[in-house]
């Protein structure tokens, strides 16, 4: 199968790279507008039958612990709107779209592919941030409003691009902080990357061995 393997930095997925060298993959950068351009222009370039996101996130539960990896079912644009009086309303909220115009589904950017369904790792609703931040304040409405379980700077872009594309695709992330925590002293970024990196490795060779059959 044609599979493509997209992360933010190369540190993310490097020891899958090392592991499988002659796999196809992209390195977009870090955040929504390069991903956005890199992973487009690539897919105008190639045909391919997935596309997987891999990376790190912050969790906003203390149900998710760093390490632990999941798959993204919901994604969702976390501050695109206005913020007026400390209350924030996303552009659907403001009237300048429409929360079910595809490829929206009540505003959220759905994985209802069936990759997805096929190997057993939590399914997760995820929120996408330009800025993290440790504004106590702020992570609570944000909480409070989209009810998420964990944070990226890429995902809800990497949704965007392969929905309008019409490619199937998976997100794989795996925890390396609670969101809020900006020493990275706590963090569990060595983890958090060895355990994403195995279970992308597992599921790229899961796919390959389908394939042949």
């Amino acid at each position: 199968m044609q599979l493509l393997i997209v992360a933010a930095t190369e540190l993310e997925i490097s020891p899958f790279l090392e592991k499988m060298p002659s796999s196809d993959f992209l390195i977009t950068g870090v955040g929504c507008p390069a991903t956005i351009y890199q992973l487009t222009k690539r897919l105008h370039q190639i045909d391919y039958d997935l596309v997987i996101q891999a990376g790190i996130a912050g969790s906003f539960t203390n149900s998710l612990n760093p390490g632990d990896v999941v798959l993204v079912k919901q994604d969702n644009f976390a501050d695109i709107g206005a913020s007026e009086r400390s209350a924030f309303q996303t552009f659907f909220e403001m009237g300048l779209a429409d929360k079910d115009a595809f490829p929206y589904n009540q505003g959220w950017l759905d994985n209802n592919g069936e990759w997805i369904d096929n190997f057993f790792l939590q399914k997760v609703k995820a929120l996408t941030v330009n800025t993290v931040t440790d504004d106590e304040a702020y992570i609570s409405k944000q909480v409070l409003k989209f009810d998420p379980q964990i944070e990226s700077m890429e995902g809800a872009a990497f949704h965007y691009v392969c929905l309008q594309e019409n490619i199937s695709f998976m997100q794989l992330r795996s925890i390396s902080n609670y969101v809020g925590e900006r020493n990275k002293a706590n963090w569990k970024m060595k983890e958090a990357i060895e355990n994403l990196n195995s279970e992308l490795i597992d599921i790229v060779n899961s796919l390959t061995i389908e394939a042949a059959r």
